[in-house]
């Protein structure tokens, strides 16, 4: 993954060099067609995935709650609380996401500690207007 794109994504914007180099050796890019069920609700979660092209729908309890596009997060409130997923998200059109699995975390917050801080902070800021 080139750490061009990945700074290119409002997520990973204010990471530095270093952090950006850690993330993307780590990362994978994956394609996803319209339609396609990203994550649902109350499954665990296992990866955090940023969109880098696309948009998708949330669904809690069966009422939409939310549209997502380039930039937005899934995932990473499951991953570092180890909890079960919150909601159900789908693709509206083909996406393009970059994504990180719970052990990629673990190695960051070894080796990058601000990532997993800079992706804590993300949490907190959805606490509080969920």
């Amino acid at each position: 993954m080139d750490t061009a794109r990945l700074k290119r994504i409002p997520v990973f914007e204010g990471l530095d060099d270093e952090s950006l180099s850690n993330i993307a050796a780590l990362a994978a890019e994956v394609s996803v067609p319209e339609g396609k069920e990203l994550v649902r609700e109350g499954d665990y979660s296992y990866d955090v995935l940023a969109i880098e092209e696309g948009t998708a729908s949330v669904e809690r309890g069966g009422e939409h709650i939310a549209d997502l596009g380039p930039g937005d997060v899934i995932g990473e409130m499951g991953v570092l609380e180890r909890s079960q997923r919150n909601a159900t998200v789908v693709a509206t059109s083909s996406m393009l996401l970059v994504t990180l699995t719970s052990w990629d975390i673990r190695k960051l917050r070894k080796s990058t500690p601000a990532v997993v801080e800079h992706l804590r902070g993300l949490v907190e800021q959805r606490k509080e207007h969920a």
